[in-house]
């Protein structure tokens, strides 16, 4: 028996080493790690560790939590995300969803549950409870109709508008944008300033939280630019609709018990 092999990602050491100490008594479990997820280095120490399953607490990271699943994504393409937390932010699973996490499970379950979920992803199953599914599901399923009918709230913008976006999503300042798309710092608050325009928003935090409300994802280091294609949220949001939906019909059939 070939053990699945699990990082757990979560800011309370106490409680990892505690879930750590349980999952290693199963036996075909094997933790292979633990981290912070704020800890500079997480995307390395999880290509190191090759997991199979990542385990992730997003609640402290607040609105970036799509970007902290979009990294380990990034880091790790073959494991299964799942999202471990203590909030109820529906919010969040939809982030989560779109950022590809194959299941969202409350600490508040047993362990034995947390089992079933890390086995059944590795399995490919999905796992998202009746409570946040149905507004997953919604979301996802308009990302994708607004992908398909090019009617979003992004579809003002111009590519170069989106670029710019795009590189906000990222956490990326003006000086760093306007090296990545070799224009100058001028040009960037100029479109800075049109995209707030056509988004109807007044501030950075608000353009991004609409963008990634929207589906826009950050660009891939690994590409080492950005895409600008109006094209690639259409694959991503039919892609995490097809990832979610399948929890609907094994959600019942699949739940541990």
């Amino acid at each position: 028996m070939i053990p699945v092999r699990v990082l757990l990602v979560d800011d309370h050491l106490m409680l990892t080493e505690a879930l750590a100490a349980r999952l290693s008594a199963v036996p075909d479990l094997w933790v292979v790690g633990r981290c912070d997820p704020d800890d500079p280095k997480l995307a390395e120490t999880a290509r190191r560790l090759r997991p199979d399953v990542v385990t992730v607490e997003v609640e402290a990271v607040g609105v970036a939590a799509g970007t902290l699943l979009e990294r380990l994504a990034t880091a790790v393409p073959a494991a299964q995300l799942v999202v471990l937390t203590a909030g109820h932010d529906v919010g969040h699973a939809v982030q989560a969803a779109r950022a590809g996490a194959a299941a969202w499970v409350s600490k508040e379950c047993g362990v034995e549950e947390l089992v079933g979920v890390l086995r059944g992803v590795r399995q490919g199953h999905a796992w998202y409870p009746p409570q946040v599914l149905g507004v997953v599901l919604r979301e996802l399923r308009d990302d994708a109709r607004r992908a398909r009918d090019r009617s979003g709230p992004l579809d003002a913008l111009s590519n170069r508008e989106r670029d710019v976006l795009r590189l906000m999503v990222a956490g990326r300042g003006p000086r760093e944008i306007a090296e990545a798309l070799l224009i100058s710092a001028d040009t960037v608050r100029t479109h800075t300033r049109n995209v707030f325009g056509k988004l109807g928003v007044h501030s950075r935090l608000a353009a991004v939280t609409l963008a990634r409300s929207a589906g826009l994802r950050p660009p891939d280091p690994a590409d080492g630019g950005v895409d600008g294609s109006v094209d690639g949220l259409d694959g991503s949001a039919h892609g995490a609709v097809d990832r979610v939906g399948a929890a609907v019909l094994s959600f019942d059939r699949d739940r541990p018990s």
